[in-house]
């Protein structure tokens, strides 16, 4: 059963290890408990051919992506996963409404629901591991467009490949944006060769700037 961390959304809402008061603690578990109920959370994914070539070129089957940072990141890995996941227009609607009357549990909302799809693709992705597990593989973890130089345009090739709009209701506005906006695309790498330690995604992300970085 998915579950908000209250821990993650106090991070999302810029509570770096500052104690949060009562009040705030009690409107996360009520935001918590619409977001629950407005959620539908559904995802579809593949598995393709990897070919690393010269030039930082990242071949996933037909799909080809120019990116240093995701060549690097998937070095060693035979095979990778494109997988989306979204939950659904409900958390929109509930986000949209809450604009309109109570910005402040809109806010509170927003962070909740970020943690929300965020525990959503934890949970397929340990369910991805778990397969190729079976064939001898192991997991990368999973990286998005838009992270570093991964042209956020390439969400195109997730939503046409996997037949996101017809399979699971994601599609993607013209300015490349997802819609519903609490949804992910990301390749997932597998790798025969089991690693104790592996680069983390903010670890993978140049953005050191970032609120919500971790570490």
């Amino acid at each position: 059963m998915l579950e908000i961390r209250q821990k993650e959304v106090l991070r999302y809402l810029g509570y770096r290890g500052q104690p949060a008061d009562e009040s705030v603690l009690k409107k996360i578990r009520q935001c918590s408990e619409l977001l629950l109920e407005s959620a539908a959370p559904r995802m579809v994914s593949a598995s393709y051919p990897l070919t690393l070539e010269v030039g930082d070129v990242v071949a996933i089957g037909t799909m080809r992506v120019t990116s240093h940072i995701l060549w690097n990141h998937l070095r060693g890995c035979t095979e990778a996963v494109l997988f989306a996941a979204t939950l659904g227009p409900g958390p929109d609607v509930l986000l949209r409404r809450y604009a309109q009357v109570d910005v402040s549990t809109m806010v509170i909302l927003q962070a909740c629901a970020a943690e929300l799809i965020e525990r959503y693709c934890d949970v397929c992705e340990e369910t991805i591991r778990e397969e190729s597990a079976e064939r001898g593989l192991f997991l990368r973890p999973r990286f998005s467009p838009g992270y570093g130089d991964f042209d956020i345009r390439h969400q195109r090739d997730f939503i046409e490949r996997l037949a996101c709009s017809k399979r699971i209701g994601l599609t993607m506005t013209e300015g490349y944006v997802l819609a519903p906006s609490k949804s992910v695309t990301a390749v997932i790498g597998l790798t025969p060769e089991q690693q104790s330690c592996h680069t983390e995604k903010c670890a993978s992300c140049s953005k050191m700037d970032c609120v919500f970085r971790r570490g």
